[in-house]
Parts: C-alpha cells; structure tokens; sequence
C-alpha cells in the first residue's frame, strides 16, 4: 500500500473548498488500496476557509492543516506543503478546480511505471482565460528555456506528482526567491507529462493579478539564468565599439578632409535619451540580482506558522 499525499495552497477559498472536498471524496473512493491525506496550506486567508478547514480536520483525521501567519505568496504555500506532506507520492492540485482531480489517476497510474516526476501538461486553457493573457504565457515559457540553463517543461503550471526522492531534493533547496516548475527540472529523476484540459475556475477570481505573475515570470528568468547579466555585457561592448568606430570615422574626416561635423540638436537629445534609458535598465537587471543576494543574505524563515491540524506534533 502506497501513501498519497495531496497539496492544496489556498488564499480566501471558502466558494470553492465544499466542492473540492467532494470530488476529492469521489476520487479516494477510486483508490481503495492506498492511504490518502489531503494537505491544505492557509497563506493567510481573510475569509472564512481557516475556519471551514478546521471543521473539516475536526471531522476527517486525513485532512490536514498548516495555516500561515500571514500571506507568503503560493510558491511557499507549496514549499510548506512539500515540507509537511508525508506521502510516497506527492500532488500538487490548485483548489479551485481548475486542476481535475480525476486527472490524479493518470498521474499515478505513470508513477507506479516508474516516473519520479509526472507533468500535468495542459492540452487546452479555459475558454474565460483572456486571449492576450494566453499568447504572453506562450511567449514566456519559450523564452524562458531560451534564457534558462536547465530545460523547463512548456505549457505546464503547478499541477504534478512528485516521488517522495524528488521532494526530498526539493526540500534541500530553500531559496526566498521560489520557482518550484523550475526547481522540479533542477532535482532531475525521471520525468513524463500527461495531457489534460484545464477547466474554468469553480467559484471566485484568479488570486493572480498581473503584478503577481510578472512576479513570478521574472523569478523564473532569474533563478535559473544568469544570461541577462551576459547580454548586458554584449550590449555594453557593441555600444562601445559603435561609439569607437563613429568617432574614429569623425576624427579621420578631420585630419584628412577638413570637414567638420554639424552639430544636431534633435539627434543628440535622442541618443541620449536612448543611451540614459539603456543604462538605467542595465542597472534594473544588476539590481534585481544584487536585490535577490541581498535578501538571501538575511536568511529570514520562509514562512511562520500560526497552527497545525492533524499534525503528530499539534
């Protein structure tokens, strides 16, 4: 008999909590032979799902919680379910439905063929997704593997099992600045996909604004790439050379020609201005990794707990 475990981040998700636990009933039902726990990490919601999932654990001993002090963010609402799940075998699913929990099966029907990693790879996005939205996801994840130096899987988000080595090898990895699509491919093992089409959300609204996303998208970039850095310094060197070579080619029209350059008021102000913002975007890029050290070098906790349910130590 295997243990199964199943990670649940939620932030304000009391519309959608009753119906997940009802599938996910169903779906344990489908595995008699293996012992199942439901992991549910509260990142500070203000609503009443702190509430309903302490109902739920009073009532179920395989649900169980860890509710944070505060909202940390989804990447280390996931770390902390990688933290706390106790399974063989461990699912990471969104609550709020958009990840069919039927889909499970075929995720662990690869893993007993042998797979430590296995992909929910979407084969469709939801039809309410906003058309702009889907092209820029489709842009990033292949800039992504352009500019990453591991290869992370396109048009997969958090939906996967991972083997107890796997996660285990994630846990050692305890940076603040989290991209777990792309830590998964740093662990390694053995890894396959499944496609499945991605549903609508249940109830309520994404909890990821475009300031969270571009958030993330940039960890991504810069937790697995130090490329930027390299295309500064090309950028650096062919604005030298140019700046060389023009004013090699002003200075021999002097000596030999005797002709001199008029100057131009409106293409100086545009050089400039091109130049002053291209520096200040190199020093942006230098910043967000010295931003990245500097935080690193705190070595502040990940997260902080305010209580466990269903928990051997609570």
């Amino acid at each position: 008999m295997s243990k199964i475990s199943f990670i649940f981040p939620v932030y304000n998700e009391e519309e959608s909590l009753h119906a997940l636990f009802t599938e996910m009933q169903k779906l344990i039902e489908r595995l008699p032979n293996d012992e199942v726990e439901l992991v549910f990490i509260d990142d500070g919601s203000a609503d009443r799902t702190y509430m309903m999932l302490t109902a739920l654990g009073h009532e179920y001993p395989f649900v169980k919680m860890v509710s944070f002090s505060r909202n940390f963010g989804q990447q280390i609402a996931l770390t902390a379910g990688l933290d706390y799940a106790s399974g063989d075998a461990i699912i990471v699913m969104d609550a709020d439905l958009q990840d069919p929990p039927n889909v499970a099966l075929e995720l662990i029907s690869k893993w007993r063929e042998g797979y430590a990693v296995v992909y929910a790879k979407r084969r469709t996005r939801h039809q309410e997704e906003v058309f702009l939205r889907k092209i820029v996801a489709h842009l990033y994840y292949r800039l992504l593997n352009a500019l990453s130096d591991i290869p992370i899987p396109t048009d997969t988000g958090d939906f996967r099992l991972l083997d107890r080595k796997v996660v285990d090898g994630l846990k050692l990895c305890r940076e603040h600045s989290r991209y777990i699509r792309g830590l998964t491919s740093f662990v390694g093992f053995t890894q396959t996909s499944v496609l499945y089409d991605r549903h609508n959300r249940f109830a309520g609204q994404s909890k990821y604004t475009l300031l969270k996303l571009f958030k993330l998208a940039l960890d991504g970039i810069m937790s697995f790439s130090v490329k930027p850095l390299k295309v500064i310094s090309y950028i650096g060197f062919f604005i030298s050379l140019f700046s060389f070579l023009g004013a090699t080619y002003i200075t021999l029209k002097r000596i030999f020609f005797q002709q001199y350059t008029v100057p131009g008021f409106t293409l100086t102000i545009i050089l400039l201005s091109f130049f002053s913002g291209m520096q200040i975007l190199i020093l942006g890029i230098i910043g967000e990794y010295i931003g990245r050290i500097y935080i690193e070098a705190q070595n502040r906790p990940l997260y902080l707990i305010k209580h466990k349910i269903n928990f051997p130590d609570t």
